[in-house]
């Protein structure tokens, strides 16, 4: 059991830390001059487009968003991306196409987050108010009358709305912040085609 927890123990010193993650990331990832190249190999065009969707509706099949979040997600958002999509012979109207339809995507993504991002500091400010003014009124109440039950649940208010927002801007702010920053960087996409890498 110990030989393990050793092994295991080593293994983290050696691949849990910036350096061996930023190595990985210059070998994988980055050009001469600072970009992020991902590339996606298609052996069939019908692997681009999602089969359900047709017309002004039509969109690319998921797997290609997921495979570029997944492949960017280790890179910081202030990283030039390059996506090579490699494997078909497309024409210049398909090429058009397709970058019309990833900019839509992620135009509608940072749609969604911005409103998501506002309605969160709308939240925070909201309860941060609430917490201040029962804050200050308990404050008013405490020095002037004894109220008991009504001074105890005053205070509660209070505690609970600053904590929620703080909580708030903790774990959902910065989280929002991050993914609109990481969405933006795909907005910013340059796109590639090639037969081969």
């Amino acid at each position: 059991m110990n030989d393990i927890k050793k092994q295991v123990k080593k293994q983290l010193s050696k691949y849990s830390n910036e350096k061996y993650l930023n190595e990985y990331i210059k070998n994988e990832f980055l050009t001469d001059n600072g970009d992020a190249n991902i590339f996606i190999k298609l052996e069939d065009e019908e692997e681009l487009f999602d089969d359900r969707t047709v017309g002004n509706q039509l969109e690319l099949n998921n797997m290609i968003y997921d495979y570029l979040d997944e492949k960017s997600s280790i890179l910081n958002s202030n990283i030039r991306l390059n996506l090579h999509i490699i494997g078909l012979d497309l024409k210049d109207d398909k090429k058009k196409l397709i970058k019309s339809l990833i900019k839509e995507h992620y135009a509608i993504e940072l749609y969604k987050a911005q409103k998501e991002f506002k309605d969160c500091k709308k939240k925070i400010f909201s309860l941060l108010m609430l917490g201040v003014i029962t804050l200050i009124f308990y404050i008013l109440i405490f020095y002037n009358t004894k109220l008991g039950l009504i001074e105890e649940i005053i205070a509660f208010i209070s505690s609970f709305s600053i904590w929620i927002a703080f909580e708030n801007f903790i774990y959902d702010y910065i989280d929002i912040k991050h993914e609109r920053e990481k969405i933006t960087q795909k907005l910013l996409l340059d796109i590639n085609f090639g037969l081969d890498e």
